[in-house]
């Protein structure tokens, strides 16, 4: 009997933001990336092994890792349109 298994992994963009860079301090537009990795059995993917979350910037190509409740928050930002209650469109991109 042969099995066949693996892992097979998925690249979804969850948004585009507006922030400072904080390898190039240029704003510039990142995007928001989720990876999912997932277990395939016959080539048939059955269930994620790991899901991981990161920005990378448009100007200088630098990414960044966060974790998921930093990805909800800046994906909800996105969602909201950006300024909200006086505050400036540009958040700072620390981590």
């Amino acid at each position: 009997m042969l099995i066949i298994f693996g892992t097979k992994g998925y690249l979804y963009q969850l948004a585009i933001l507006t922030l400072v860079c904080g390898q190039c301090g240029n704003p510039a537009a990142h995007t928001l990336r989720k990876r999912v990795t997932k277990f395939t059995l016959f080539f048939v993917p059955l269930f994620p092994v790991s899901t991981k979350y990161q920005t990378q910037c448009t100007f200088c190509g630098a990414e960044q890792k966060v974790d998921a409740e930093q990805a909800e928050r800046l994906q909800a930002q996105a969602a909201g349109g950006g300024q909200r209650h006086g505050q400036p469109q540009q958040q700072p991109y620390q981590s």
